[in-house]
């Protein structure tokens, strides 16, 4: 994909469901994956002719996996001149060790916002920005009806009161492809990820579910994110 057309289709995003208004502050979670990389250069490309004016950082939260090293991360920040802030934590020895959940990556998750939530506070930031694909919205509705029996998928913007911060996900038009290819064609180097439980989840099912779906139905995605774009959720903006 290309720089512009991912621009575009961000800046679409943006627009579409009203995510940054003047005056925001905005960091961007990263992990150190190819999605959260690209949203943080992307944002820090629209930072420079956006009509809004927002202030714009990055946050990582270490969950404590043996050999996650965000070095990389500290440098792309760096160079990018873009200010990074890196959580410590001991998640990952409370999910795997203390826990010891059948299911752990949903309190991996809850623990993980709930340190960056906290960090954001004390910085004065009202904004994370998260690197959810389209592909990531398709998978999720696809698991919410395997799973959950409805059909739903999380929302481009989530008011977080009590937590004083609001969720935007200005990647939800851009297909987890031209991430890829976006990534290989700028040579940004992505973090490998530890986790024990990496490509066995019921994301990954999910993903492999859909790939086989779009395989055998071309354009199965396209309609399914049509769907959702026009579900009428209950807690997505008009």
């Amino acid at each position: 994909m290309k720089q512009q057309k991912l621009l575009s289709l961000i800046r679409q995003a943006i627009q579409d469901y009203n995510m940054i208004e003047d005056g925001d502050r905005i960091a961007v979670g990263v992990s150190g994956g190819k999605d959260s990389l690209t949203l943080l250069y992307a944002m820090k490309l629209l930072q420079e002719f956006y009509p809004k004016r927002f202030e714009l950082s990055a946050i990582t939260c270490n969950v404590g996996f043996e050999g996650m090293d965000f070095t990389g991360v500290a440098e792309f920040c760096k160079h990018l001149e873009i200010p990074y802030e890196q959580v410590d934590t001991e998640i990952a020895r409370i999910v795997f060790q203390e826990n010891k959940d059948t299911r752990p990556c949903s309190l991996c998750a809850k623990l993980r916002k709930g340190a960056m939530y906290q960090r954001l506070g004390e910085l004065g930031i009202n904004k994370i920005a998260y690197a959810h694909n389209k592909d990531d919205f398709i998978e999720t509705a696809l698991m919410s009806l395997i799973y959950e029996g409805r059909f739903y998928a999380f929302p481009p913007v989530t008011e977080l009161p009590e937590a004083g911060v609001t969720v935007i996900r200005p990647m939800m038009y851009v297909p987890e492809r031209g991430v890829a290819h976006f990534v290989a064609d700028q040579g940004i180097r992505v973090v490998k990820n530890t986790c024990p439980v990496d490509g066995s989840t019921k994301r990954a099912y999910a993903k492999q579910l859909m790939e086989q779906i779009n395989r055998e139905t071309p354009g199965a995605k396209d309609r399914i994110m049509h769907a959702i774009v026009n579900g009428r959720f209950p807690d997505w903006p008009l």
